[in-house]
């Protein structure tokens, strides 16, 4: 009856949520006949409820602390509801089975052994704790008698913490009078026979004789004693601690043994299991997340980014994780508000439906930014904060270059930051430092092979590539792929003939075609161009080099774009630095540095978790830049996030700079790897950088603004709103609906905010609305993100711009016409020659990744609007091949910034008492 009952309540359950089962696990330690057969029981009864069963045996050699640590990942999984620790633990180490049983979640702990719900029962808060499976099963075969508890006197026999003391507790808070006895009970016949009901658990054979029972009373039996009996073919029988076949003569009811009290405890364990999960579903509806939202207090005038950040206290960020559905063991906590997140949860989330995928862009814009950063996370503590969505912003990290340089953090600003905004735009969790250190590893090893080739012949290369360890030589498993790659199909370093080994040996590097650079994440105008090798050391080898600043380093767009540790591997490993003097591609795994390379960047592939100020779940990963490589956040982030919001959930990432750059590059280069369809477009556009693009005056960083972007100008913002119709236009041609978000500052006329709306809606928009989220927070907002939910219904019909097939120069010319405005495309000598290259080793089909100045659509800065008939100059193309795109330079674009005359520094401070950071913006 009751199996049939919790099978019905689990259909009910999963009728209103189809999605959702109850989860039970069942951890055991070694491999008792008995344990197996208890758990096989417990397996096949929620099989037949439908219950989710989950089996996890670790062997006889586990200790204290694998125990734990597996509770501790089972305590924080959402998907189970009850868990038990089957007892007695067979292992060979010592374990303490009350720090065990104690570990397990009290609201997770459906055997009812824990301290906590022991307590409870004891109090009498039945109904806030979960009771002994064996006492629960007893007292409801009791209520099957129909005969009232109440005013009755029982008697309990046996008194441990698993039937005997509970079974106590129990028959009182149901209003019996209790009486306990045990194997130092002088009278135990004599209180025995009081009892209207006996509830018998002392673990002895037929101790309790049928004489001494109260005619009529209940018996229930929870012995399970092993007898000899020669007529069995096993030479002994099971019996309880009652002596049955005299009791039920006396006894009005009476459990057999077996076959009475222990299918009981199994259907009581599954109750249990049930109860839970009916607790989880009024606490957490499924697929909406049980998440805390921080009160944001307004201040006006709105105060300086970093005062506003550090007024603020974030939930510490295992909170955070657990709240958007995290185990515990997928999380890596750096500190208290920041924690990296394995990619295992990538794998047990992988049949997760996906959620709402966002990207936000922008116009093109002055040198101040339009407030993308600030939009999305507005965006994201809109939808969550006030909507109460599932919603994961994925943004970049932001290069210390221009932190400490001309345009301060990335971390939003105002009342939509990134917190704490320090952690954010510093060191964060060290993912550009392993960059850097991974970058210029491939930079010593390509100059350190050239030079090393050019001072030694082949058998002393061979001699120290090949040593001889004990008399013997053996090559690496990098060795064997070179060996492969060029078609020696050899494993005995000794038996490669002259030829091989030179062919082995010398990668025969041409200096002039290295493209790899060593990188700094630092503005530094004097390290881009500098001579190395100056040493006498160095033996008159040197040569001119540069130094890129970081996060333009082919190995940042690779963490970006990889989808898993083995694929960022097999993409380092491919990386080509240089070409050999025969003209073919020498890459990383040539030089042999794949293997390191990893072994740097094992812990900057998994992404960063930290909050806003209104407490909605943030990923930080990655942070190339958008105008020099592909600037777009990691596709192993939002992969994660899109799985952790769920079907109904919004994910919101960021493209960097304008739409033709960033939301360009997003399309066309990492939905094109990730394989992700967007939903949404949300297009960020300021009256500011409106009026710029009309014909206003220059806007300069660190210069007050001129009086056109102080007074209402309504042609003039007519005018530069060519640029937001492009821009539109522009993202349509993917087939993805676009909301444009009108960031609001304090010197728009509503005048001006409202012609914006209207242009932006007769250009194509699906919606437009004004904003004010930077002054207000998630607040300010709200339109935005009751937009975009209505966007995100909308038909996507999403396309690529171009066919990766296509040669190379079609796919730039298709990019400068179509999205940039040219009439035409210009390859210099130079660029010619690197088409030629590149088609020939076999990279012409990779996608098309510009490098261009962010601030016009055009090659030159200074061409604001929406300007037409240019012919677009290519001055050379470079390959990122790990990465996956070549990128044409367009003009006279630099990879290494320079510091202004007045860099941001200049605000930074450290108090030494407090150790606060002030001045950060």
């Amino acid at each position: 009856q009751v199996r049939e009952r919790l099978k019905q309540q689990v259909i009910e359950m999963k009728e209103k949520f189809p999605d959702f089962r109850p989860g039970l696990a069942i951890l055991q330690v070694g491999n008792r006949d008995d344990s197996n057969l208890y758990i096989n029981m417990k397996l096949k009864a929620a099989a037949e409820i439908g219950i989710s069963a989950n089996h996890i045996k670790l062997p006889n050699t586990a200790t204290e602390a694998d125990v734990l640590k597996c509770i501790a990942s089972l305590n924080g999984d959402p998907a189970v509801h009850g868990f038990i620790v089957q007892l007695p633990l067979d292992s060979d180490k010592p374990i303490n089975t009350e720090k065990i049983t104690n570990a397990v979640a009290p609201e997770k702990d459906v055997d009812g052994l824990s301290s906590i719900n022991a307590g409870k029962l004891s109090r009498g808060d039945l109904g806030d704790c979960f009771i002994p499976c064996t006492p629960k099963g007893c007292m409801e075969l009791i209520r099957q008698t129909g005969i009232q508890v109440a005013g009755k006197r029982a008697v309990v026999v046996g008194r441990s913490k698993i039937v005997g003391a509970p079974m106590h507790d129990l028959l009182l808070w149901n209003h019996a009078t209790v009486t306990t006895c045990h194997s130092k009970t002088s009278t135990l016949a004599e209180e025995v026979g009081k009892a209207d009901i006996l509830v018998v658990a002392a673990g002895k054979a037929e101790m309790v004789k049928g004489e001494w029972i109260k005619p009529g009373a209940i018996v229930i039996d929870c012995g399970i004693n092993h007898v000899p009996d020669s007529t069995k073919a096993s030479g002994k029988r099971v019996v309880g601690d009652v002596a049955y076949n005299t009791a039920k003569e006396k006894a009005s009811y009476i459990t057999p043994v077996p076959g009475g009290v222990g299918p009981m405890t199994v259907a009581m364990l599954m109750q249990s299991t049930v109860e839970s999960a009916q607790r989880f579903l009024e606490k957490f509806q499924p697929g909406k997340w049980n998440i805390q939202y921080n009160q944001l207090t307004l201040k006006m005038p709105v105060p300086s980014d970093i005062e506003i950040s550090q007024s603020y206290m974030p939930k510490p960020i295992d909170q955070v994780a657990k709240e958007v559905g995290l185990l515990p063991d997928e999380v890596e906590l750096y500190g208290q508000t920041k924690a990296k997140v394995h990619l295992s949860a990538l794998k047990r989330l992988k049949n997760q439906p996906d959620g709402k995928y966002v990207v936000v862009t922008g116009i093109t814009p002055t040198p101040l930014g339009e407030g993308k950063s600030t939009t999305t996370v507005g965006l994201v503590q809109a939808l969550g904060a006030h909507l109460h969505q599932n919603v994961f912003a994925c943004v970049r990290q932001p290069s210390q270059g221009p932190t400490f340089g001309i345009k301060g953090g990335a971390a939003g600003g105002g009342y939509c930051q990134v917190v704490p905004m320090e952690e954010f735009n510093l060191h964060l969790t060290g993912d550009i430092h392993a960059i850097t250190a991974a970058n210029n590893l491939v930079a010593a090893a390509i100059d350190a092979r050239i030079f090393h080739e050019l001072t030694q012949t082949d058998q002393a290369l061979y001699s120290r590539l090949v040593p001889s360890v004990s008399d013997v030589r053996k090559f690496s498993d990098i060795q064997i792929r070179r060996l492969q790659k060029l078609g020696i199909n050899k494993t005995d370093p000794m038996a490669l003939t002259k030829e091989e080994v030179n062919l082995f040996v010398r990668l025969d590097i041409d200096p002039g075609t290295i493209t790899w650079q060593r990188v700094l994440d630092t503005n530094d105008r004097f390290l881009r161009k500098i001579t190395i090798g100056q040493s006498p050391t160095e033996k008159g080898f040197s040569r001119t080099a540069q130094f890129d600043i970081t996060v333009s380093s082919e190995i940042m767009a690779v963490l970006a774009l990889s989808d898993g540790l083995d694929d960022m591997k097999k993409r380092l490993g491919r990386m080509v630095v240089a070409s050999s003097k025969r003209g073919e591609p020498v890459t990383a795994d040539d030089l042999g540095v794949t293997g390191a390379l990893a072994v740097l960047m094992k812990d900057a592939v998994k992404p960063n978790l930290m909050q806003t100020l209104e407490g909605t779940p943030v990923f930080v990963h990655a942070g190339p830049f958008a105008n020099i490589a592909h600037g777009n956040s990691s596709v192993l982030a939002d992969k994660i996030a899109l799985k952790l919001v769920g079907k109904e959930g919004f994910v919101v990432t960021e493209a960097g700079f304008g739409a033709d750059i960033g939301m360009e590059k997003f399309f066309n280069i990492k939905c094109r790897y990730s394989g992700l369809r967007p939903h949404v477009v949300v297009l960020v556009a300021t009256v500011r950088a409106l009026k710029m693009h009309g014909g206003g005056p220059a806007v300069t960083a660190g210069v007050p603004l001129p009086k056109e972007y102080m007074e209402e100008n309504l042609q003039l913002l007519a005018k530069g709103c060519s640029n937001l119709n492009k821009q539109i236009q522009n993202a349509r041609m993917f087939g993805v609906p676009v909301v444009v978000a009108v960031n609001a500052f304090k010197t728009d006329t509503k005048a001006e905010l409202a012609l914006v709306v209207q242009l932006a809606k007769e250009a194509g928009a699906f919606d437009a609305v004004e904003c004010n989220h930077w002054a207000e927070g998630g607040k300010g907002a709200v339109a935005l993100a009751h937009a975009v939910q209505r966007a995100s219904q909308a038909p996507s019909n999403f396309r690529f711009l171009y066919n990766v097939e296509l040669p190379v120069i079609d796919k730039i010319r298709l990019i400068a016409q179509q999205i940039y405005g040219a009439s035409d495309i210009e390859l210099l000598p130079e660029a010619q020659e690197k088409v030629t290259l590149y088609t020939k080793q076999g990279f012409g089909n990779l996608p098309i990744c510009m490098a261009k100045t962010h601030l016009s659509l055009s090659h030159d800065p200074e061409q604001k609007g929406a300007p037409t008939g240019f012919i677009l100059p290519i001055r050379d193309i470079r390959a990122s091949v790990g990465a996956g795109f070549l990128y044409p330079l367009v003009g006279t674009m630099s990879t290494m910034p320079g510091l202004p005359t007045r860099p941001c520094f200049y605000d930074i401070d450290l108090d030494p008492a407090s150790g606060e950071v002030s001045g950060l913006f």
